[in-house]
């Protein structure tokens, strides 16, 4: 309610189910129901005045705040595969003025999208008409080899699927020792498997449909990293983390190897309490950054980071950062690898993310000598597909020079080949990367 007290005029807010209370509003005499957003106004006489609160009703009981959803909110979640639920408000007017600086400084590079949208993303209701509150959702992505033990043994997978598993510092260990062998192709660990933005969606819609089932006419969207949505502020406020130096959001129980999604909706929810930062003076992730793309701690500039020029830059390569990103053709994980947090990072409980064998542990040349039709068929219904061929291409070669240049004389032999079969490839963008590996000799 916009007042807590009755109102000193001749309306009163409602909170209600219009739908539900209009015929007994109307045989009580106060006259026609006007919904806006959450609220009933009424119009009726000054000397009439009172103060109603409705509420709503679950389970035969009034929910004033929404509060009594949660607990069946939060199983349906997990029974959907995410591991926490939070609720936030849509007062994000805090989050403009960073936004703001860092879109001035053109840190968001080809991603023009992010400016056009401007300070839509940090004012949910202005995307979403009559947004009142944005449910959080955290989804784990690591893949299920990489099941945890020790406390969390739990969660691992059962006893018959464990066999060559490695604990939690391993796999870290195991991660950043891949990034040592030049001619290995390295793809990020989230787009190993199906592509989150399919797995989030649907299941964000799965849940909507169950809330509706309690909350009644229900009004709702759901995003996973899709449009203009400030995600991490979202998450932050509403407590799943806090935001890490290299502007990930940290859990002291999953670390930052988790996806995102909201849900946008037109009824209130109570928000769940913000936690505190524990970063401390630790800046693991801005010193093993291989470009310097985290220019200042909770400041990225995206025109550097790997996963930016991997994925979502269309054109050349900068030359000067080429070198730096070694055998990374598709993301980075280098940021979430060293940060001490993500030793408590949990396994998925879907098989979606689990490594799809041909993109992981196989070496760049291989992967270079795909035609486009491979390609395709390899990456259906995952991530990777959405940047093309091309780019595709345009990243294994870079990997390819820098694994050249490295290279004992018998295996450089090999890789000078694969890069000479696509000297002449139609591909402007192609031939100059291939060129400019091809000179790392």
């Amino acid at each position: 309610m916009a007042h807590q007290s009755c109102f000193p005029s001749t309306q009163i807010s409602v909170q209600s189910e219009v739908t539900i209370r209009q015929g007994w509003l109307a045989a009580q005499g106060f006259g026609q129901a006007l919904r806006k957003d959450s609220s009933v106004f009424l119009a009726m006489p000054t000397d009439r005045l009172l103060c109603l609160d409705m509420g709503s009703f679950y389970n035969g009981t009034m929910v004033q705040d929404g509060s009594q959803w949660i607990p069946q909110i939060r199983q349906w979640a997990r029974e959907l595969g995410f591991s926490q639920i939070g609720v936030s408000d849509v007062d994000l007017s805090g989050a403009e003025p960073g936004l703001m600086q860092w879109l001035a400084q053109g840190f968001h590079g080809e991603m023009h999208y992010m400016q056009t949208h401007g300070l839509k993303r940090a004012r949910p209701a202005e995307l979403v008409p009559g947004t009142i509150s944005v449910v959080t959702a955290r989804m784990d992505y690591l893949p299920r080899e990489f099941a945890l033990f020790g406390a969390h043994a739990e969660r691992a997978l059962p006893p018959s699927d464990t066999a060559g598993l490695v604990s939690t510092k391993e796999w870290q260990m195991a991660e950043l020792a891949r990034l040592q062998q030049p001619q290995e192709a390295i793809v990020s660990l989230y787009a190993r498997g199906r592509d989150y933005h399919k797995v989030l969606r649907a299941r964000l819609q799965r849940l909507s449909e169950r809330m509706a089932q309690i909350m009644g006419p229900l009004g709702y969207r759901v995003f996973t990293d899709s449009a203009p949505v400030l995600e991490a502020e979202l998450a932050q406020r509403s407590g799943q983390g806090w935001r890490g130096k290299h502007t990930l959001v940290l859990s002291r129980q999953a670390g930052s190897m988790f996806f995102l999604g909201e849900i946008y909706l037109d009824k209130p929810l109570p928000r769940t309490p913000a936690v505190t930062a524990h970063c401390g003076r630790c800046q693991s992730c801005i010193d093993v950054c291989p470009t310097g793309a985290i220019v200042a701690p909770y400041r990225l500039d995206a025109r550097r980071c790997i996963s930016y020029l991997t994925i979502e830059h269309s054109g050349p390569i900068p030359e000067d950062v080429r070198s730096l990103m070694g055998n990374r053709i598709y993301g980075c994980d280098d940021c979430q690898l060293v940060c001490p947090w993500n030793k408590f990072a949990q396994p998925s409980t879907l098989a979606d993310f689990d490594a799809r064998p041909a993109l992981y542990g196989r070496s760049i040349v291989e992967l270079f000598a795909w035609d486009e039709a491979t390609f395709l068929r390899t990456t259906e219904g995952g991530p990777i597909r959405r940047i093309g061929y091309e780019r595709w291409l345009r990243n294994l070669a870079v990997a390819l020079g820098n694994a050249l240049r490295q290279a004992a004389p018998h295996e450089a032999h090999t890789l000078r080949a694969a890069l000479q079969a696509r000297a002449g490839h139609d591909s402007v963008l192609v031939r100059e990367h291939v060129i400019w590996a091809l000179q790392q000799s």
